[in-house]
């Protein structure tokens, strides 16, 4: 028997290959899914079913590809709303064998209606489960958001916790296998640590210890999580089904600079590489994403709908981004740039830059109040509720773009973070959008606090 586990980094998913001889299961696939193919045959086994514990918002799904790869039918939970084009519904109670494994599905919805959870039982010893894949129900240190259904609040919120009660029946002893780990958007307290088991979940996650119902529901509809707008997009996708391979990933050609100047009149350009690259040079109208912030923001900043060019530092750069905006279907990548802007200046390009200030500066603005300046907090809700500098103005990275009209662009603006990376990213969307001046804060609420300087909350 084994358990091979797959992180999608940034999107902080897990998926899963279990098997036991010649046959194998592959829980939650993402969407480049040749991986779980080539696991299998390193454990000399094949893939005979698939499972997806829930239709997923913030990625898309694997299955249908990996059904089509493979022949495995693709199981998936009820849900009288929705049908999932390319999958069987399974139901409470139902069993697979795989060798000396047995996988039975337990429905767990809450977050989702059609959540479940995949209980696994070694026939070969005692009939208790050894382990619990339990999707976006149950996660090490917190249990899934509850708010994908706001008419019906209150009841999700009681179907989750209902669901987490019948998965602590498995036992203490039970290992669990969540879909997610600390970072994903799914849920916003997680420990970062990747094994756990239900009965130190049942003592100690402070959501799923909360034994009274009311007092549960009560704490999930008050909870605050952002949903950012490719969620819809997630949702139709992962109806229908991705049936387009990894080979799209290699259609983005690298361009020559004329060839990328062209471009950029009539594309968005997205520069990946890191913070204080893009704070030092870049080209004019380039929007701020890092490579590793792609998979937070992008979904946010930018439409599916964007023919998209890259600036990368280099090749490796750029094809962890192309893979990162796969695992969301933004496919519209009409090529990348890797150039240093040494190089693009030498050719008589033209470039910018974007200053950054320190906490003293910021500290002797705020004293001063220069006419029509703005310190403007990118953070999210549930960041500056906890403690933020008197005087700034709080506005969410990812509402930014729609709500430009409360600012003047003709008007200074310092942006700020927890650390200046997503303030970096905010004052490229402002110069984007015809801001005149804007400068980053770098090292924002962390130098700040560091230095004992006054906060609110």
């Amino acid at each position: 028997m084994f358990i091979e586990k797959f992180k999608s980094e940034g999107l902080a998913h897990l998926s899963y290959l279990v098997g036991d001889g010649d046959e194998a299961a592959v829980i939650d696939p993402r969407r480049d899914c040749e991986c779980y193919i080539r696991a299998a045959q390193k454990h000399a086994c094949r893939i005979t079913h698939i499972f997806e514990t829930h239709r997923n918002e913030d990625l898309v799904s694997g299955a249908a590809l990996l059904s089509k790869y493979t022949g495995a039918p693709v199981h998936h939970g009820p849900n009288p709303a929705d049908e999932v084009a390319y999958a069987e519904t399974t139901r409470e109670g139902d069993r697979y064998d795989l060798g000396d494994i047995r996988l039975r599905v337990l429905e767990t919805p809450g977050h989702t209606d059609d959540s479940i959870s995949i209980a696994v039982h070694d026939t070969n010893f005692g009939p208790e489960a050894v382990a619990v894949f339990t999707g976006d129900a149950l996660f090490v240190g917190d249990v899934g958001r509850t708010d994908f259904y706001p008419e019906r609040a209150a009841e999700v919120a009681g179907l989750l916790h209902d669901s987490l009660r019948k998965l602590f029946e498995l036992g203490d002893q039970a290992i669990i296998h969540p879909a997610h780990g600390a970072g994903s958007v799914c849920g916003d307290h997680m420990a970062d640590r990747e094994f756990s088991t239900l009965g130190y979940e049942r003592r100690n996650n402070p959501s799923a210890c909360i034994s009274d119902r009311e007092q549960f529901v009560a704490k999930k509809t008050a909870e605050h999580h952002d949903q950012p707008p490719y969620f819809r997009l997630m949702e139709q996708m992962n109806l229908e089904g991705s049936h387009e391979g990894e080979e799209r990933l290699l259609r983005a050609p690298v361009l020559s600079l004329p060839e990328f100047e062209a471009a950029c009149e009539e594309l968005t350009v997205v520069d990946v590489r890191g913070v204080t690259d893009f704070l030092g040079a870049h080209t004019p109208g380039a929007l701020c994403i890092p490579e590793d912030m792609v998979p937070a923001y992008a979904g946010w900043l930018l439409s599916p709908e964007e023919e998209i060019v890259l600036v990368a530092d280099g090749s490796r750069q750029a094809a962890k981004t192309l893979r990162h905006l796969y695992r969301i279907g933004y496919d519209r990548i009409r090529g990348m740039l890797h150039t240093a802007m040494p190089g693009w200046a030498a050719s008589a390009r033209e470039f910018r830059s974007v200053p950054a200030v320190d906490s003293n500066t910021v500290a002797r603005r705020l004293q001063r109040r220069p006419e029509g300046w703005t310190l403007l907090d990118v953070r999210d809700q549930n960041e500056t509720g906890d403690v933020r500098i008197e005087g700034a103005d709080v506005q969410f990275l990812g509402e930014l773009p729609e709500n430009l009209v409360r600012f003047d662009p003709d008007q200074p603006v310092t942006v700020m973070c927890a650390s200046g990376a997503r303030a970096t990213i905010g004052a490229s969307v402002l110069l984007r959008n015809g801001f005149t001046t804007v400068d980053v804060f770098l090292g924002s609420i962390g130098a700040w606090l560091e230095e004992g300087r006054d906060t609110v909350d």
